[in-house]
């Protein structure tokens, strides 16, 4: 195999799919990445047999072939190179390659010891946008479980609709869902994609429109020059509906990045084991608490919101709050209440004409200080 390529071309098509080759590979070939010849572009595969990526770069084939060259090595090489030519000549043992500063040489391993990347032909098609799919990745992956005993909640649950479809995430302490109707198919189906895949695509994607394939193993994601595969959580998600409260009849408005900021200040004074922070609820203000006991340290402020119902007083994890409060947009956030031991729902004041979004925190339980 013989090729021509710009350092600086080549450089951006392996930094994207280096996010597939594993650290620790079980399998040598494991960190190679695959280049192949295809449709006069450079065809360049990654993967840790989990999640696949695949990218094309452009460059001026000589000669086709297909080599799996060590990724690590050539990625250190080429980010100490400027934008320049490299030229490069392969076959199973060998890759020579050298520009104008000099020659370089590598093992490299056969392509057909790489492993096959499901190619889901006949999978059900989504078409949507690439920008719409980072927004709702952007938006929930924040609350996605890291507890390998719950692995139904290590991904984002899409429930694909006819008519609209809802993204959710949670880790029991926290939820979000979005309600998209400009994400429809023409069958209905849901899936559970891992938070890793979704992480790699928010990096790598970088085209306009954005064609989802979905089997019943495998997800496929193609945007531009991007292909990203990976294998789905085939596990039950749990039945989210059941903890968003259909009741909450008292409701506060108040400035995002005010309580997003004072929530900050004030957690700084928290006990550190339970981040506990207390929300005293007033008609015209909401106190903002905090006490660490063993540290002899507490934290007050109050806030201008409105509020319409009795005082009420609720605590919340510190860190979880804040996760929720960022990622919400608008200027204005709209809280809504039942009880103090029962969740509390967060909803950007005006919501977008074609996405709903409604987030969940679950309280804590106060401690008696005053």
């Amino acid at each position: 195999m013989k090729f021509n390529v710009s350092s600086g071309e080549l450089m951006k098509g392996l930094s994207a799919v280096a996010g597939a080759v594993p650290t620790k590979a079980t399998l040598p070939i494991l960190e190679t990445v695959l280049f192949e010849s295809e449709n006069g572009k450079l065809k360049l595969s990654a993967t840790d047999l989990e999640i696949s990526i695949v990218e094309f770069v452009q460059a001026e084939i000589e000669t086709e072939g297909s080599v799996a060259i060590p990724a690590k090595r050539l990625l250190e090489v080429l980010r100490q190179l400027p934008d320049i030519p490299v030229y490069f000549e392969a076959n199973d043992q060998i890759v020579k390659f050298k520009t104008d500063r000099g020659t370089y040489k590598l093992n490299s391993e056969s392509s057909d010891d790489f492993p096959d990347i499901p190619t889901l032909e006949d999978g059900q098609s989504i078409k949507t946008s690439t920008e719409l799919l980072k927004s709702a990745i952007d938006k929930t992956s924040f609350a996605v479980s890291h507890d390998d005993l719950r692995p139904a909640m290590m991904g984002v649950y899409f429930q694909i609709g006819t008519e609209s479809s809802k993204i959710v995430a949670t880790d029991g302490h926290r939820l979000v869902r979005l309600t998209h109707n400009n994400l429809v198919a023409a069958v209905p189906v849901n899936f559970i994609v891992p938070e890793k895949a979704l992480s790699l695509a928010l990096k790598t994607l970088d085209g306009k429109d954005c064609d989802m394939t979905v089997s019943n193993e495998h997800l496929r994601i193609k945007s531009g020059n991007t292909i990203l595969v990976t294998r789905l959580i085939n596990e039950q998600y749990p039945n989210y509906d059941t903890v968003i409260p259909r009741d909450n009849d008292k409701q506060m408005k108040v400035s995002k990045d005010q309580l997003l900021a004072t929530v900050k200040r004030v957690s700084i004074f928290s006990s550190t084991t339970t981040r506990q922070i207390r929300l005293q609820l007033q008609p015209d203000e909401v106190v903002i608490a905090a006490e660490d006991i063993d540290m002899s340290s507490e934290a007050k402020e109050s806030i201008a919101c409105e509020y319409n119902s009795d005082p009420m007083e609720i605590g919340f994890n510190a860190r979880y709050l804040g996760d929720v409060l960022n990622n919400i947009d608008d200027p204005e956030v709209l809280f809504e209440f039942s009880t103090p031991n029962r969740a509390g729902i967060l909803k950007p004041s005006v919501q977008d004409e074609n996405v709903e979004m409604l987030m969940l925190v679950m309280p804590v339980m106060l401690n008696t200080y005053a």
